[in-house]
This record gives C-alpha cells, structure tokens and sequence, in this order.
C-alpha cells in the first residue's frame, strides 16, 4: 500500500491532492487509509477500517493473554503460590488481564497527547526490545550460556541502548523533544547498541560466570494447573477427556524426532533468509548505488506480490486446511446444538470415546503433566 499510495499521491483521487502526504500523516500511519480511499472511495475507508480493527482487536488479545500467562504462570504460581488451585490460577489471570488493559489504554492515551506517534513507536520499539534478541535466539540454540548472561545482557543491552540514543539525539539536536529524538541519527544508534551490545555482554558474562550446560530437559518438568477444583464443580472427570490422554514412550520419541526436524528446519530457514533480506539483496545493491530502472523496479513490485500471496497460504488458507477436520467438527457440533438435537457434552463425550478407540502405542510410558502413568501391553 505505500508504493500504491506514492504512484495515486498525484491523482485527484487521493484525499491530500494536490498537495502530498506530510510527515506527520506519514508518521500517523495513514498511509494505508489514504491509498485505500484513493483507489475504492468510501468502501476503501471501511475496508481500512474493518481491518485496522481486526488487527488491533488481535495484537491486543494476544499481549493480554501473554501477560496473563506471563504472571500467573512464571511470578504467580512459581514464585508466590506453588500449590495454587486451578480456579485460583483463573482468577489471578482475570486480574491480571483487566489491569494490564488498564494499563496500555491509559498509557496509549498519554503518548497520543504527549505527541507520540506510531512512527516513533515503531522505531523506538527497537531500542527498548532488540537487545533480547541475542540472548533469546541463543537461549534457543546454544547450551553454553549461563543464566546470567541470558537475564543481564537484555538489562544492560537497554541501558546502553538508551544512552546512545539520548546522546545522540542531544549531540545532533542540542535538545530532547519528541522531534529531535524520533529522528533518524538518534533512533538508529539506539536500535543498532541495543541489537549488538548483547554480542559484547554475553562473552564478558560467560568469561566471568562460566559457561553452562543445558539439556533442556527441564522444559519437560513443566506442570500444568490442576483443574480438579473447575472439574468438580462443572461435574466433569478430568479421567475421561482427550487432554488427560497418557503419552507412551514410543508417542514421546515420535513426538521428540519430529520436533528436532522441525527444529533444524527452522534453524536453516532463519539462517538462510536472515543473509538473503540482510546482506545478499540490499548489500550489492547498496554498494553499488544502483538505481531502479523502470523493469527492475516492476520486478520488485512482483516479487513483493508474489511474496504476499505466498504469506497468505502459509498463514492463512495452510491452517485451515491443515485443521479442517477440527473446524468440521466443531461446526457439527455447534450445529447439533443450535438445532437441539446433540449436548456439547454428548459430543464431547463420543470424541473422547472414539479417541480412546483408536490404536495405541507400546512400548512403556511416558508420564506428563498430572496424568497417571499406565502399564499399557
């Protein structure tokens, strides 16, 4: 929609004709809104809308529920509560989602008057969070780093980060506002300290406490909530649904192998585009100070496109026909029960029959979570 909206900018179409887009639209993220208007009118603006608010709605349920899960899980039950029931560990996540909405829409609201735009926050979203990027991937991939490389890198990567940018911005600027330090100079020293100090702190770290020697096996010790307490009360036997299903030995060694496939995967994937979108395309290109030509340049267009639709299949159309049998049945079910003919808990109670049914493994157990390990022939 950007290259859109500089190819309309010049029609009378385009809202801001005959004159163009200022910083501040630019900034204010109207790009989109003022290409969709210029090329559909009126249905442009409500499709702008309509998919402004799916996004929204989306990225904000996703952080609430990320918080949520954040604090009941890993602070709540790990360091406050250990034994804390299933309805408790619900409730604190009620609690936590509401005041975690809270809090971003009143502190979204002082940026706006504050004079804070989505451009700025784009572009300082990197100096506040690129310094955990290392030392996650590492966390990821490498066994050797300690604890407190992976806790104290990010820490300091944003103070440094911080500093370069509020250093820079007072160098290039002699001042501190808004303007000065959403600036490019300022901004890119604190993106650039904040994605690279990380590879400084994490050897001083690793020299001065040591390397480790991680097996990841802990991440298997992760319990689930009990959920006897919700059970009891809904009338419901955790024993006899699909979820309290008791992995066997040969499931979980199926389940280990085509998790490191995926994993070596993904790690070539990100390898191989990280130096394709970073160093091989805009490299040479760069270096070169070449200048689109009018064919190049409806090549790149294309490729853009393509890439799009690619994106598309593998994120939205793949997973459904990927889930088709699960969305089937849920519409079947949810169909049965509109006309009255089936309960949701009839239902429910024939999947896990079916379930149960079906062919199983040998080969020993495998316990996980608060399931009760079995002798299975």
């Amino acid at each position: 929609m950007g290259l859109s909206a500089l190819a309309l900018e010049k029609t009378p179409a385009f809202p801001t004709y005959p004159n163009r887009m200022s910083e501040a639209d630019v900034s204010a993220g109207l790009v989109l809104p003022y290409a969709a208007v210029a090329l559909l009118g009126r249905g442009g603006a409500i499709a702008t809308l309509l998919i402004v608010f799916m996004a929204v709605t989306s990225a904000t349920s996703s952080e609430l529920i990320a918080v949520s899960s954040i604090f009941t899980y890993d602070l709540y039950r790990t360091y406050f509560k250990p034994n804390a029931s299933g309805k408790r560990l619900i409730y604190m996540s009620h609690v936590i989602v509401v005041a975690y909405a809270l809090f971003i829409s009143t502190f979204s609201v002082g940026l706006y008057y504050a004079g804070i735009s989505m451009g700025y926050l784009y572009l300082m979203m990197g100096c506040i969070i690129s310094s955990a990027v290392i030392p996650a991937t590492l966390t990821l991939v490498w066994s050797g780093q300690n604890k407190w490389a992976a806790a104290l890198s990010p820490i300091f990567g944003l103070a440094f980060a911080l500093i370069a940018w509020l250093v820079t911005a007072s160098k290039d600027c002699g001042s501190l506002d808004v303007a000065c330090t959403g600036s490019n100079n300022p901004m890119l020293a604190g993106n650039v300290v904040a994605l690279l100090s990380p590879l400084v702190l994490i050897p001083i770290f690793t020299l001065i406490f040591g390397m480790d020697k991680y097996d990841w096996k802990s991440m298997m010790a992760i319990r689930k909530g009990d959920d006897h307490d919700i059970a009891t009360t809904a009338g419901t036997d955790l024993e006899h649904t699909a979820d309290e299903h008791v992995q066997t030995t040969n499931e979980f060694k199926a389940e280990q192998s085509k998790l490191m496939r995926a994993s070596k995967i993904s790690k070539w994937t990100t390898v191989a585009m990280t130096l394709a979108f970073l160093i091989l395309w805009p490299f040479p290109m760069y270096g070169s100070g070449y200048v689109f030509s009018k064919p190049f340049f409806t090549g790149w267009v294309t490729v853009g496109i393509i890439w799009i639709f690619c994106s598309l299949g593998a994120v939205g159309i793949f997973p459904v026909f990927e889930g088709r049998r699960t969305l089937l049945h849920t519409f079947k079910a949810i169909a049965l029960d509109i006309s009255g003919k089936k309960h949701p808990e009839t239902i429910h109670a024939e999947s896990v029959a079916t379930n149960e049914k079906g062919p199983s493994s040998t080969g020993g157990t495998y316990k996980q979570g608060p399931a009760k390990t079995v002798e299975l022939a």
